[in-house]
């Protein structure tokens, strides 16, 4: 029998594979001295943005964590809250809990993105060890920069709230792409839910998803050229509007988008109003020279396979194949895996894992940053009238705000 070698980087990924796995599929492994219970405060704002989805709950299914207080501006909304949350201390000023609570962890909820460059601010004066965030995780890279360098300053652990990064089939998928699953990566190709949240909304609030994870695995973006479009038309500076959910100045209700990805790959990602199909459209297609993997959001199973050159409609292919976290057309062997990863546990618990070892988070404000560098380089690129711009942007305000 034939004995199959891995090369470095081959077992590194599986490595890490394994190592994902094993943080879903078991409690807590630390040392005696690591193991104490993590207090946490809960910012909310009802009506704006209110509590994303499940970021005030989520904590009450991960070990070792004590929700302590919440804070919501909304006096009706702050007594939901505290009876949802378990009779917990209440306050209408965050910035008030924060300073008399002196949380390990505060979880920033809003969806409104304009809150949470102040919110995250104050949490790390306050001396918190770790944040969890809401997408998106702010507005501008210039916002985005003033965070991680507050972060790194403080030492303070920050995740962004992209669910799906921390699904462990992730590294079982960078390992197949490396080993050539799918022979030689051409191209991957996104399309955000297209229904009424079109074209830049749609980018911004669920395209990001879609961002961070193709960055995740093709490596950061180097380039961008873009076009945003108002009923198949360019737009141009009347089109511009405020975004919903506080996401600030966005135009059209059609985006057509192309990054240069580092390991030389091409990301599109597209966005036409009402052209959506929930049911499978909306997610990442890589495809290579002898197959695709296709991924599906906040769907079991979350990626599958299918061997055969896409480009031949003649040629015969393999049928559909789910990959999972124990490998290719294997079944699954972490229980309760969904609802794990839709609920947030497994980003908290990998947040508090981060904190404990001192390493970053899976989805830390870095990568949240290389989303927001994405997002806004559309923009920027529509701007100069499709032009190719190269990433970081040059332009660390909201380009819109610079028509």
């Amino acid at each position: 029998m034939k004995t199959q070698l891995l090369n470095r980087r081959q077992f590194l990924a599986a490595s890490g594979s394994a190592l994902a796995a094993a943080r879903l599929a078991s409690p807590f492994t630390v040392t005696a001295a690591a193991a104490r219970n993590w207090h946490v405060a809960v910012i909310g704002h009802t009506q704006r943005g209110d509590y994303g989805h499940g970021l005030d709950v989520m904590w009450q299914r991960i070990p070792r964590t004590e929700i302590t207080a919440v804070a919501d501006a909304d006096a009706t909304g702050l007594a939901a809250a505290r009876k949802r949350l378990g009779g917990v201390q209440g306050f209408s000023d965050y910035r008030k809990m924060l300073t008399e609570t002196k949380p390990d962890i505060v979880s920033i909820a809003p969806r409104h993105v304009d809150q949470h460059h102040a919110m995250c601010h104050a949490a790390i004066v306050a001396g918190a060890r770790g944040i969890y965030i809401e997408k998106p995780f702010c507005r501008t890279p210039r916002e985005a920069d003033e965070i991680v360098a507050a972060c790194a300053d403080k030492n303070v652990k920050l995740a962004v709230a992209h669910r799906n990064r921390y699904h462990p089939v992730l590294p079982v998928i960078k390992q197949q792409l490396a080993a050539g699953a799918i022979g030689t990566l051409l191209e991957i190709r996104a399309r955000g839910k297209e229904d009424t949240r079109s074209g830049a909304q749609d980018l911004w609030v669920l395209g990001s998803h879609l961002l961070d994870l193709a960055a995740s695995l093709a490596g950061p973006p180097t380039a961008c050229s873009a076009m945003l479009y108002q009923n198949s038309k360019p737009c141009s500076r009347e089109d511009i509007r405020e975004g919903d959910e506080g996401i600030g100045p966005i135009a059209g209700n059609a985006v057509h988008a192309r990054f240069e990805m580092a390991d030389g790959a091409a990301l599109f990602f597209d966005s036409i109003q009402n052209r959506g199909d929930k049911a499978s459209r909306f997610g990442l297609q890589f495809i290579g020279t002898t197959g695709l993997i296709h991924l599906r959001p906040d769907q079991e199973a979350f990626a599958h396979l299918r061997r055969g050159n896409p480009h031949n409609p003649a040629a015969a292919t393999d049928p559909w194949v789910p990959i999972t976290s124990a490998g290719i057309d294997r079944s699954e062997t972490i229980a309760d895996l969904a609802t794990r990863i839709a609920s947030h546990q497994a980003a908290g618990e990998d947040l508090i894992e981060a904190i404990e070892q001192n390493r970053a988070p899976l989805c830390d404000a870095a990568a949240g940053r290389t989303t927001i560098e994405m997002l806004c380089a559309v923009f920027e690129s529509h701007r100069r009238g499709g032009a190719r711009v190269t990433l970081p942007l040059q332009t660390r305000d909201h380009p819109l705000s610079l028509v």
